[in-house]
């Protein structure tokens, strides 16, 4: 009896959530983007071998990649719990899937039921609030899905136009494009607190002297790791100083 007044009460809408029909309605999508990714491996393999790569430099650059993608990946991880326990399992993995943005399918998902008078985890929300609740996560996003479809095969052209034909200037254009993502999503968590601000500026020191060592000492797999060892380091000054001082602003 003690134990069913302290168990958890799960929202009604979880049972479509989480029912065998919307895992198989997910499917298709996940398979689509595994067949994506095998397809542009593959391509990128074919293409740096016509360019005149060695096996050894492909090698290389396929480890680096998938050594960088462990950070993104677990902060990933971490949202998709958050969204299996507000949109169920099915929604969560097909979405992040596709995505990968729990900064954006959470206030999205958030937005849909709030039409309704609900928040999400509300024990009152209903089948069609839920239904809302998808379709603005979904529709929300397509907007990327397009700009990439339509708009990837204009972006050499662009580049080479605004380099004006000096090809000296596009791995600067290049480089200065990255910075200004990277600069982007870093401005927010900059000042979004003292443990983010933290996090940050650990993460950036430890990726400039992982750089340094390896060029001083011309050590390969600290390249390929810096990137993964700098977020994890940069996650964990940020979890020390939560800890510790907790927030100054």
């Amino acid at each position: 009896m003690v134990w069913h007044e302290l168990a958890p009460i799960a929202p009604a809408y979880m049972e479509i959530a989480n029912s065998p029909w919307l895992w198989l309605s997910t499917v298709p999508v996940v398979l689509a983007v595994l067949l994506q990714a095998t397809l542009f491996l593959r391509r990128a393999w074919n293409d740096g071998r016509e360019m005149g790569l060695s096996e050894e430099k492909l090698k290389t650059g396929f480890k680096t990649g998938l050594i960088s993608a462990i950070g993104p990946s677990v902060a990933v991880l971490a949202g998709m719990l958050a969204l299996i326990a507000t949109v169920g399992g099915p929604v969560a993995w097909m979405r992040l899937t596709v995505i990968g943005s729990v900064a954006f399918e959470l206030p999205a998902a958030e937005l849909g039921v709030s039409q309704f008078g609900y928040s999400l985890g509300d024990e009152g929300i209903t089948e069609t609030a839920y239904a809302t609740a998808v379709w603005s996560m979904t529709l929300g996003g397509t907007g990327w899905l397009l700009v990439s479809a339509f708009g990837t095969r204009h972006m050499e052209t662009f580049r080479t136009k605004i380099s004006n034909g000096n090809e000296k200037l596009l791995p600067v254009i290049s480089a200065a494009a990255m910075l200004g993502a990277f600069a982007y999503f870093l401005s927010g968590e900059v000042t979004a607190g003292t443990p983010e601000t933290g996090s940050v500026a650990v993460g950036g020191l430890a990726m400039l002297a992982l750089l340094h060592l390896a060029d001083s000492r011309d050590i390969q797999w600290i390249r390929e790791w810096s990137l993964g060892i700098a977020m994890f380091v940069g996650l964990l000054a940020g979890v020390a100083v939560q800890v510790t001082v907790g927030g100054w602003w």
